[in-house]
């Protein structure tokens, strides 16, 4: 491991969290609009879209822990990780585009393109988000600087996913001229643009610092064993499979949430650049914002309490606002905005805290083994996220079908009561859940700071 311990620069910080910018421009919309996309647009009905979600999750089974393998044994002037930000940008933007090209199909020609696009687009994401999200691992030895990197990361996170829930609806509405599919194209092709951009940004802006012990070798079964015997990164893996399923479940809920419990008809609250904002693009926005507001606080709350005890308070503060969704009457909006935007200042730490986690948790790996599988890592737990993201979508959809959901009709009763808890209580306990796995993680400032000293040494 290098011993190299230099601040990194504002220049780098930026560059790297662009390309969770780009990353995001697609992440986001699949949270927030993909289920509702399939089943409002495309013509896709809940079940059959919640099924194909999961069954598309036994492909990143092999494919993201195969990508991390192959990343961990990539040499190239540029390192190990980097080259794949320059490589896999075009098909990465391409897949993402062609997910909403929406060609004339029957219904059955509907689902298979559904499943072919959403799965091409599931590889692209992993053969560019695992070596990016490994790169955080080996852009410094210290732990406190990546959690500086990992801010500005989700900084750059959270300000793309303000740029989509904020105006993806006015700019469907402006650019599709009231043709919903058409404005969904016109939108995405404008996203994948960008995201190509600034994933060449991020591979132009960042370097890598931390290399493997020169005396390991390549043995796929060793780093299996040092992966599986990594306690921090099994807890981690655990959490963010329950993590991910509560944010799917309820980013899933959202569009149902407004259209069809708060009755949100589109109408316009104000306007602005030649576009109208209605409620639910301004409630997804002002939380988003307030995720940038929190985000602020990262680098003084790990500088002074201990990331696995931050997990756990922000956790369940944001569990205690998700689930008071449900107590609130559908006429009081400006309460929900009120709530939601406390609980996402109280969330904003959490993913660049739980990130830099992770690198420590590969830090750990090779203090315990001697093997330093950065890609691997990393790999895993982005499978478990998205494991958790198909999953929670899945459910979502299921939950649809269960309470007797039919697109674009009135909703009775029952289907109301479906979308309500798919918003606030389901969400809810999976992230009680989450934050129950936190509990087991053992690594804490003395031993990081005792590990980062050991691995100094032995370079």
């Amino acid at each position: 491991m290098s011993a190299n311990t230099q601040q990194l620069s504002f220049s780098e910080k930026v560059g790297y969290g662009l390309g969770d910018g780009a990353s995001n421009f697609f992440f986001q919309t699949f949270n927030v609009f993909l289920l509702y996309y399939y089943t409002d647009i495309f013509g896709l009905s809940p079940a059959a879209v919640g099924t194909m979600l999961l069954v598309t999750k036994l492909i990143d089974a092999v494919t993201d822990p195969v990508m991390g393998m192959v990343a961990d044994r990539t040499n190239s002037r540029w390192g190990k990780f980097r080259p794949y930000l320059l490589w896999m940008a075009i098909p990465y933007g391409l897949c993402g585009y062609a997910m909403f090209a929406n060609p004339a199909l029957s219904d059955s020609g509907k689902l298979i393109y559904a499943y072919i696009t959403y799965t091409l687009m599931m590889m692209a994401y992993t053969a560019i988000n695992v070596p990016y999200s490994a790169l955080m691992g080996v852009i410094s030895p210290v732990s406190i600087e990546r959690t500086k990197v990992s801010s500005y990361r989700f900084f750059f996170a959270f300000s793309a996913g303000w740029l989509i829930v904020t105006f993806v609806r006015p700019l469907k509405d402006l650019l599709g001229g009231g043709d919903e599919v058409l404005g969904f194209q016109l939108t995405m092709a404008i996203f994948a643009v960008l995201s190509v951009i600034f994933f060449w940004l991020c591979f132009a802006l960042t370097k890598e610092r931390v290399v493997p012990p020169l005396k390991q070798s390549t043995n796929v079964k060793s780093d299996l064993k040092a992966l599986l015997s990594n306690g921090p990164w099994l807890v981690l893996f655990i959490a963010g499979i329950l993590t991910l399923m509560s944010i799917a479940v309820r980013s899933g809920g959202t569009m149902y949430y407004f259209k069809y419990f708060i009755g949100d008809d589109g109408a316009v609250m104000f306007h602005l650049l030649g576009l109208d904002f209605d409620r639910t693009s301004i409630f997804m926005s002002l939380g988003l914002l307030a995720m940038l507001v929190g985000i602020t606080f990262t680098k003084t709350l790990a500088t002074h309490f201990e990331k696995r005890t931050l997990m756990i308070v922000l956790s369940l503060g944001n569990v205690v606002a998700s689930i008071g969704f449900f107590f609130i009457p559908a006429d009081q909006y400006w309460a929900m905005v009120l709530v939601n935007c406390i609980g996402s200042i109280i969330n904003g730490p959490t993913p660049a805290i739980v990130w830099a986690m992770y690198a420590d948790s590969a830090d750990y790996g090779e203090w315990k083994t001697g093997r330093r599988t950065t890609g691997l890592i990393f790999s895993g737990i982005q499978f478990a996220q998205k494991m958790g993201l198909a999953v929670g979508a899945g459910l979502s959809g299921y939950i649809l079908a269960w309470y007797g959901f039919v697109a674009n009709e009135v909703q009775t009763e029952e289907s109301i009561m479906g979308i309500r808890l798919m918003f606030t209580i389901f969400p809810g306990v999976l992230a009680i859940l989450g934050t129950i796995a936190f509990f087991f993680y053992r690594l804490d400032r003395s031993m990081i700071s005792t590990i980062e000293s050991d691995l100094s040494t032995r370079a």
